[in-house]
């Protein structure tokens, strides 16, 4: 049968370690295609190639039924060649696996009674698998979460205001692994496609974050990617324990998202949770500028990410306004979405909400995009004017040498 193995590209790769150090992976000899290493690489230098080859079997038990399968794969391949649905969005498919990298844990499946990724999980001999979504949701979820530090200039979703009197840390942050993206400019892509580490717990990760808030002295609390909201379960639990921990009213408790996976149903849970913050990331207006910064290769999927990133920002602007603070992000580099569109976009916005903060974004030089150039101040200002034209009344462009704020 034909079965995808990643290799190796030897004039690409300049050794700098990440496919080791932060992926987990069984190495070469043992790979099973889950290909986790071919989204990781920054210099493109691993690939998954399709061929025909003749494995042994290995039998597990799948919800009671055994099943022989070729051994080295992963268990979600295993589970889609025995007639399992594998869906990408939340209730599509026995198993949601929307980043296939191993660090959002959405895709958990008990492993002889232990929650495990299935994307990334190599099936073994004698392993006993259960899908059955009641008993998965009967183990706490987990996923891979790092940081847990102060940060200064915060997100999208922080009001400008708080960043214009805060002279020191500004708010605690910490980030999740897995996105369903694949930008090639992504600026946390060390984290965003780690699958190495130790999975958390939500209250774990809530006590973690807390401690850092009272380290730190400051009353806001954010998460960011990767991207969060892909674990649901995980990312509702957590509010809902930050709140616990956090229960003063000072306390504000942050998301910052592509906003892609929200719906809202979604939406409302996360504000029941305790959600007083979000920023959402819009990338464009138009599809082919959407894969173009998202990487995203399958236009069918783009279209359906675009627009449920824009029914969720509708959703916030107009049903969600003053219940929730609300930061829009947009990407800017000319050589990846156009002033124009970025006009159409922000012009989009301000018919929705001409009050919302939008925050420019100068996309610089990082991950597979080594090649581009950062904006300029002057650049950035033009922008900045530009998007005021359309009656956005809260304008802020991100410079290297600092914010450009309202005015």
């Amino acid at each position: 049968m034909e079965l995808r193995l990643a290799r190796r590209q030897l004039s690409r790769c300049d050794d700098c370690g990440y496919c080791t150090a932060a992926v987990l992976c069984p190495g070469e000899e043992r790979c099973s295609g889950c290909g986790a290493c071919v989204a990781a690489c920054p210099r493109e230098a691993r690939e998954l190639v399709v061929r025909a080859e003749v494995r042994p079997k290995v039998e597990l038990v799948v919800d009671g039924r055994p099943v022989r399968v070729p051994e080295r794969l992963t268990l979600l391949q295993a589970l889609e060649l025995t007639g399992y649905e594998v869906g990408t969005f939340p209730g599509e498919g026995r198993v949601t696996a929307p980043c296939r990298t191993g660090g959002c844990w959405a895709c958990a499946v008990l492993v002889d009674g232990e929650v495990q990724p299935s994307c990334i999980t190599p099936v073994r001999a004698g392993m006993v698998v259960k899908t059955d979504p009641e008993k998965v949701a009967a183990k706490e979820p987990r996923r891979l979460v790092f940081g847990f530090s102060g940060h200064m200039v915060g997100g999208v979703g922080t009001p400008w205001e708080a960043k214009a009197k805060r002279s020191g840390w500004l708010e605690v942050a910490c980030f999740a692994a897995g996105c369903i993206l694949r930008c090639p400019t992504c600026q946390n892509w060390e984290t965003t496609f780690r699958s190495r580490g130790e999975p958390l717990t939500p209250e774990l990760a809530a006590i973690l974050l807390t401690r850092a808030r009272w380290g730190y002295g400051v009353d806001r609390l954010a998460i960011s990617g990767g991207e969060c909201t892909l674990n649901r379960r995980w990312l509702v639990d957590f509010l809902r324990h930050l709140k616990e921990l956090n229960p003063d009213p000072a306390a504000r408790l942050h998301v910052d998202t592509n906003s892609v996976f929200l719906t809202p149903d979604y939406l409302m849970e996360l504000l029941d949770a305790g959600l007083t913050d979000i920023g959402c990331d819009i990338k464009a207006l138009e599809l082919s500028t959407f894969q173009r910064i998202t990487g995203t290769a399958a236009a069918d999927l783009a279209a359906r990410l675009l627009k449920q990133g824009w029914e969720a920002v509708a959703y916030l602007l107009t049903e969600l306004w003053g219940r929730v603070f609300v930061g829009i992000g947009l990407p800017y580099n000319a050589a990846l979405i156009s002033s124009e569109e970025l006009a159409e976009l922000a012009a989009k916005l301000a018919a929705l909400r001409p009050e919302v903060q939008v925050t420019v974004l100068d996309y610089r030089p990082e991950f597979r995009r080594p090649d581009l150039v950062r904006p300029g101040t002057a650049e950035m200002l033009g922008i900045k004017r530009l998007l005021e034209r359309t009656g956005l009344r809260k304008v802020i462009c991100q410079t290297y040498r600092g914010h450009l704020g309202p005015e």
